[in-house]
């Protein structure tokens, strides 16, 4: 089957597509990839919905625009399935999950089924909702007699541990370790009132100076001591603590500085804390596109592995932007022939469930 992907993080920057041939989970190749940016009035909406200051009224016209925007989007792509992940609105791990952009629109438009909320299940079954990439790393990044961990670089950064070093089967670890890009965002638009989206390439942060009092305060947040199963977002991570970050009164390569090493600290502190030592890092998501958070990330972790492998997804022929859309891409396709798309162990649920809705255009 060729599966279309699809995929808006929590940068809310815009909207990744990716087409995957799926065979079987063990035999998925990356065919094509494509992105579109949000317009500002919809980017400007989506902020106010995932910072809860949107009205119900100004919520449900919004979930059914970015259903046409990703219709439109992904017109006249020729495939036989869609995953849709949605925009996260709201998360609360274990309790609640939202995820807007209504499903219809994708099947009408490509007159092809569409498997969209694929978080709810795995809440339903007292797990937290997320990290559910987790099974296309394992499918795709697995390597026998190795201990890779495959590192998502989104607006927040989750981590698949991969210990294949015993046994008939790897052993899987899978948590959210705290913000990727996030706050880094957050300031690009601060000081650019809003005309730049992010620190292309680092650029910002590589002229500054980590503050210590602010990285201090921030890397002995609450949620890096919290025990895996855990995921987080905007609602740990977002506008309330990027107000408070605001009142350091920092320059912008200061403080970009300071956040970079705060996403590169909060990582290798759940890799010591969490995972036994790691041989292999994969970096994928659009925080591995940045040279100067990468260069970060593989200082911070030699620290911990003088001779751990810090490579690209790319390297393996899987470019960083497509890794979660193509996620989604092979969660569909297993909700399509019936099986399970969560590991318990890495989300708390009871058990392997189904996930995600199914929208079929009709005839």
């Amino acid at each position: 089957m060729r599966v279309l992907g699809i995929m808006s993080g929590t940068s809310l920057d815009g909207v990744d597509y990716a087409v995957c041939s799926i065979q079987s989970p063990e035999k998925i190749r990356f065919e094509d990839h494509w992105s579109v940016d949000f317009p500002k009035e919809l980017r400007a909406r989506l902020h106010r919905a995932a910072a809860n200051e949107s009205t119900t009224y100004e919520l449900g016209e919004t979930h059914h625009d970015l259903g046409r925007f990703y219709a439109a989007g992904a017109k006249g792509a020729r495939v036989d399935l869609i995953g849709l992940h949605g925009q996260t609105v709201f998360h609360s791990p274990g309790k609640a999950t939202f995820q807007i952009g209504e499903a219809a629109y994708l099947a009408e438009t490509l007159r092809m089924p569409v498997i969209s909320n694929f978080r709810a299940a795995d809440i339903a079954a007292g797990g937290q909702g997320a990290p559910l990439a987790t099974i296309f790393h394992r499918h795709v990044f697995v390597k026998k007699g190795k201990h890779v961990a495959v590192n998502n670089l989104g607006g927040i950064s989750n981590v698949t541990s991969l210990d294949w070093r015993k046994g008939t089967d790897p052993g899987i670890v899978a948590f959210d370790t705290g913000p990727a890009n996030i706050l880094m965002d957050m300031a690009a638009r601060h000081f650019s009132k809003g005309k730049k989206r992010f620190d292309e390439n680092g650029t910002l942060a590589s002229k500054g100076k980590v503050n210590q009092g602010l990285w201090l305060k921030l890397t002995k947040h609450r949620y890096f001591s919290q025990e895996p199963p855990k995921s987080t977002g905007r609602e740990t991570f977002g506008e309330a603590l990027f107000e408070s970050i605001l009142k350091f009164k920092l320059g912008a390569e200061d403080l970009l500085a300071t956040l970079a090493d705060v996403t590169a600290s909060s990582i290798a502190t759940g890799y010591e804390w969490y995972l036994p030592p790691v041989d292999e890092v994969i970096l994928c998501g659009g925080g591995a596109l940045n040279p100067y958070l990468y260069a970060r990330i593989a200082t911070a972790l030699r620290e911990l592995k003088s001779d751990v492998a810090i490579h690209s997804s790319a390297d393996f022929g899987w470019h960083p932007q497509v890794i979660e859309a193509s996620a989604f891409a092979l969660l569909a396709w297993l909700t399509w022939h019936r099986h399970p798309g969560n590991i318990p162990n890495t989300t708390g649920a009871r058990g392997p469930r189904i996930l995600g809705q199914i929208s079929i255009p009709s005839s």
